[in-house]
């Protein structure tokens, strides 16, 4: 008996320090060699440029609706949440998109009145700009998506379409690796620039 007793010690001793210490040890250290920005957090006075923020001036583009902050769900003042973002309730939200399918009739009532929202500012919306993202969070908008909006920053802000196009092509970033995904915006750092310029 005590043969197996001390075998499962020593089992357990070696798993934790292989487990709890080496191999969290080990990743801490890829992360910080091949992703230090990341690994080190990026929250700033004005945001993170790793996380979908709240917009709420016409003076700045903007990124997808999400499911956080005015666009949290709200059940005692009946906001769905997430495909909302016209509701400003202060109360924050969980994190994730929202689970309204394509037959939600909350989901369809929710983007015309995001669409109107964006006619009103002169601004013909792109698809993105009245959906969420899978995870209510995305940082980045497509270079489409932000050049439609400068009807809307540009009255706002008096800086010319011109300046607010080449401003977005500055803050374009091109495919990673050269191949995958599309070329994105980040919104906080197209923002700053933004207010740099002004």
């Amino acid at each position: 008996m005590l043969a197996h007793l001390r075998r499962s010690v020593v089992f357990a001793v070696v798993c934790f320090v292989f487990f709890g210490l080496l191999y969290s040890l080990a990743g801490t250290g890829v992360a910080q060699a091949l992703f230090p920005h990341q690994a080190n957090g990026s929250l700033t006075a004005v945001g993170s440029p790793l996380i979908g923020q709240t917009w709420t001036s016409t003076r700045w583009f903007h990124g997808r609706p999400d499911n956080f902050g005015p666009y949290a769900a709200n059940p005692k003042t009946g906001v769905a949440g997430g495909d909302n973002p016209l509701v400003a309730n202060g109360v924050k939200g969980e994190s994730g998109a929202t689970n309204l399918g394509p037959r939600s009739k909350a989901l369809v009532a929710d983007t015309r009145l995001l669409v109107a929202w964006w006619h009103a500012h002169g601004v013909d919306p792109t698809t993105d700009l009245v959906t969420t993202s899978g995870s209510g969070y995305d940082p980045d908008i497509t270079p489409t998506d932000a050049l439609v909006q400068i009807p809307m920053v540009s009255k706002a802000t008096g800086v010319s379409p011109a300046a607010l196009r080449h401003l977005i092509a500055s803050q374009t970033q091109g495919r990673q690796l050269g191949f995958l995904g599309s070329p994105i915006v980040n919104v906080l750092d197209l923002n700053r620039a933004l207010a740099r310029l002004e």
